[in-house]
């Protein structure tokens, strides 16, 4: 084990989005909620990351959503904020609020609970845009 945060799986994934995106010359931004911030912290293990991380925006309420990457409330009312919908509304928010080519955001239902059956826990949602 390294003396990285995070365990060292997750750092080889971080080292390759940063390496990929470095190499094609892309500016990433996060929009984050269910991971409170730690896509970040795993992309800002490595070094060089600076050149492809432009900015992350941790929304874990609806609230935040809604002020910070201007998701409508109309999206949460009717699809949840753990839905393609609103993924969709927070990766397009992040990539008209920063510097980025390509926006990730990430939203789901961590637990231990706020499942349901349509969306038990562990229900993740991603969407990826870019410029």
């Amino acid at each position: 084990m390294s003396d990285a945060l995070l365990p060292d799986d997750i750092v080889q994934l971080a080292r390759r989005v940063v390496e990929e995106n470095a190499a094609a010359g892309r500016k990433v931004a996060l929009a984050e909620s269910c991971t409170g911030g730690l896509v970040a912290a795993a992309l800002t293990e490595i070094p060089g990351s600076s050149s492809v991380l432009d900015r992350s925006f941790v929304t874990y309420s609806n609230e935040a959503k809604q002020e910070l990457l201007g998701v409508e409330r109309d999206i949460i009312e009717a699809f949840g904020a753990v839905s393609v919908a609103c993924v969709y509304a927070m990766a397009r928010g992040a990539l008209e609020r920063s510097d980025a080519d390509v926006a990730v955001a990430i939203s789901g239902i961590a637990g231990p609970g706020g499942g349901s059956e349509a969306k038990p826990v562990g229900t993740g949602v991603f969407a990826r845009l870019e410029k």
